[in-house]
């Protein structure tokens, strides 16, 4: 592997798993140094995160829009850059809007959806990513944007657990389901006005509206050629993944009940 070869970012090689590692690091550093440092300084600490990621994600967003290769690139499935279709309103991006709500009002469902969601739905972006940000530079303006929100806003989310504002339960399960219908029906609500509206025709958050060629849900089309409920396989997937994170602690907390 050439030095010049190294930078090249795609899914799993080299550089993908040492930008994860660093990204670990950073969110490890943080809560070893809040470890025992008051709520408040720990609100501080996590919605400053995810303010500084919201400048940041507008930022990217500027140099996106300058970006004539990008253009290129997504002239069939988006018709080339808007601004309509790049709001935060993704099922990942959202989050750092709702990171800082849930923890400064303390409403636990929000804080679960966001535990639950943001991670998978990051993950999800990074893992499949959309044309134009994979097999590219990682120095790119979009590489370093799309990957450094993404990463952020995983490390965020699982900061709730680690600062000490959420821990998850099988209770929360069934509420953190109803906060993402609640949710889905509001984007896919705007989704619907963008479009109508002729404001953006191809309006597209949190892809209820098609595949937009991305692997996964290119395969969920497949199976329901339909918009929205062709999502309907992803809620199996949420179900599983909710429940495989909330059974260690579950467990843990079984056992200090125990011992107790």
């Amino acid at each position: 592997m050439t030095q010049d070869s190294f930078w090249i970012m795609r899914t799993f090689n080299p550089l993908f798993f040492a930008t994860f590692a660093a990204f670990i690091a950073l969110l490890v550093i943080a809560s070893l140094l809040v470890k025992n440092r008051s709520e408040k300084t720990k609100k501080i600490v996590l919605i400053t995160a995810c303010v500084v990621t919201f400048i940041g994600f507008f930022v990217y967003k500027y140099f996106l829009s300058i970006d004539t290769e990008y253009d290129k690139l997504v002239i069939e499935t988006r018709g080339g850059f808007s601004w309509w279709a790049e709001l935060p309103l993704q099922l990942c991006n959202i989050n750092m809007i709702l990171i800082p709500i849930a923890v400064a009002t303390k409403f636990r469902p929000l804080m679960s959806f966001s535990f639950f969601l943001a991670p998978l739905g990051a993950m999800m972006a990074l893992l499949f990513p959309a044309v134009g940000f994979t097999d590219c530079s990682i120095w790119l303006p979009r590489m370093l944007g799309f990957y450094g929100t993404h990463f952020m806003i995983i490390i965020e989310a699982i900061a709730l657990v680690t600062f000490g504002f959420y821990r998850p339960k099988f209770k929360d399960l069934p509420k953190t389901a109803l906060t993402l219908i609640v949710l889905l029906l509001i984007i896919t609500g705007i989704n619907l006005l963008l479009i109508k509206t002729g404001l953006y025709a191809r309006a597209n958050y949190f892809f209820t509206m098609e595949h937009e060629g991305i692997s996964i849900l290119k395969l969920f089309w497949s199976w329901i050629p339909y918009p929205v409920i062709y999502l309907l396989p992803g809620a199996v997937i949420l179900g599983v993944y909710m429940s495989l994170v909330t059974t260690p602690f579950a467990i843990a907390d079984a056992i200090k009940k125990k011992k107790a």
